[in-house]
């Protein structure tokens, strides 16, 4: 399975890293803006709040994945804590795992690609879910038929999602959702802060691994 490297991954794309046999990151791609490598959606007091951090691209248009740095001339960090402790501080299980996600965000990483890598891990960690991937050391074509690449279906924007029937969102509960009703496929840590130790499983039981009638 391909994935992208991603910023607070959804969870599709957390479904694809607990449930993929291979998982491969990709970091050997062009960068490509208004992805999710550099923006999370949560669910905010207003609805659908997405935290997008400023990076810079030393090389221009050439500039790949791995290469991209991370811009502070904004303290976004702060900024994006700020707007999740906003978001979740009324969610049942935030003072839980407030304090294995604050110290993330008072640190500083040089590159796009440490800062995302390192928050996945933390997730991974604090769930006590062992998963194993890899990060890629040349680009993938996307025509290798051993691989499932879900590198742009997995996107922000509607008309860039691609066909997925293997991932059906389940529905939980949300702080806002008197407001604003159910919305699906938010950030990991939406589903993490609402849901506590069941968020793994309800993320795997996102993904449908038979039909009805296929032998089990």
């Amino acid at each position: 399975m391909l994935l992208s490297i991603a910023y607070l991954p959804n969870i599709q794309y957390f479904s694809k890293l607990l449930t993929g046999k291979k998982v491969l990151i990709e970091i050997c791609d062009s960068y490509q803006k208004q992805s999710y490598r550099n923006r999370a959606t949560i669910y905010g007091a207003n609805g659908k709040q997405d935290l997008v951090i400023p990076v810079k691209r030393p090389y221009g248009n050439r500039t790949l994945m791995r290469d991209v740095l991370l811009d502070y001339d904004m303290p976004w960090n702060r900024v994006h804590w700020k707007a999740i402790v906003s978001a979740y501080k009324h969610s049942p299980f935030f003072d839980i795992f407030e304090p294995e996600l604050a110290p993330c965000y008072r640190k500083k990483k040089k590159y796009l690609l440490e800062w995302n890598q390192y928050l996945i891990n933390t997730l991974l960690e604090i769930t006590d879910t062992p998963v194993t991937y890899e990060l890629t050391d040349e680009f993938i074509p996307s025509d290798t038929p051993e691989y499932s690449d879900f590198r742009k279906s997995i996107h922000p924007k509607k008309r860039m999602q691609g066909s997925d029937p293997a991932f059906i969102p389940q529905p939980y509960f949300q702080v806002f959702s008197d407001k604003h009703g159910f919305l699906p496929n938010l950030s990991f840590i939406d589903l993490l802060f609402n849901e506590g130790s069941e968020a793994v499983f309800l993320c795997r039981k996102c993904t449908v691994t038979h039909r009805p009638g296929d032998p089990l």
